[in-house]
């Protein structure tokens, strides 16, 4: 097997879900007492947290360019960031290490394209909905998304970092967002992508009236695909 990296902690609830998945994937498609060869670098992350409040992408890209540096000098042959929001920063550091960095929405993108999904929305945090880094790499493989909805954007951002990056499950935020999927649902709309790491805590994915793309399972499946490569 390939060994292959992670850069977790943000938020380190989203981190055991890769860990999870990962290893129990590995495991029913060898057998036996199978895992995984995988590293993690678990950051702070509320050293992240401070320097998106202030804006300062440039210095986050710093901080995870040295993450990725380190797994990749312990042996890592490719890299996966556990976050859908910070990959704002992949640009600034896929180039500084020799190794690839698998792009979640790269990985969610080919899953959909494979799947015959034309179009979809978007949920995750408000800079996931509303800014282009992640927006366009599914645009550019040819899926129409919808607008974001400022109200939608507000409510799920809030419920992101006060509850779930804290492993909070309430049931209001799950009604809540049931909701939004069944109103998602009267548009013209093929599939929901959920583009937060944590969201997967409030939504049932496998219980919903449209097809539910989530960015934590797509993303760790694609991690087994690589590393099993060589199997």
């Amino acid at each position: 097997m390939r060994k292959i990296g992670l850069i977790g902690g943000m938020s380190w609830v989203s981190t055991e879900s890769y860990y999870r998945r990962i290893n129990s994937e590995v495991q029913r498609k060898l057998g036996g007492f199978t895992s995984a060869h995988m590293l993690i670098e678990s950051v702070n992350f509320s050293d992240y947290a401070r320097l998106q409040s202030d804006d300062d992408w440039d210095a986050a890209a710093g901080l995870m360019t040295r993450s990725a540096k380190r797994l990749e000098a312990s042996g890592a042959t490719a890299i996966l960031i556990c976050s859908n929001a910070m990959h704002k920063i992949y640009e600034q550091v896929q180039p500084e290490v020799g190794v690839p960095i698998l792009h979640i929405a790269d990985c969610v993108g080919d899953k959909m394209v494979a799947d015959g999904i034309k179009n979809a929305t978007l949920l995750g945090t408000r800079n996931v909905m509303t800014e282009g880094f992640y927006r366009k790499r599914l645009v550019g493989k040819g899926i129409t998304l919808t607008p974001p909805d400022e109200d939608r954007v507000e409510e799920i951002d809030r419920i992101i970092y006060e509850e779930l990056m804290f492993s909070k499950v309430k049931r209001d935020s799950e009604r809540t967002m049931k909701t939004f999927i069944t109103n998602i649902a009267k548009q013209e709309v093929d599939a929901v992508v959920l583009g937060c790491t944590e969201l997967d805590l409030i939504i049932d994915t496998k219980a919903n009236i449209l097809p539910i793309y989530d960015s934590t399972e797509i993303h760790a499946d694609a991690a087994v695909d690589w590393i099993l490569a060589d199997a």
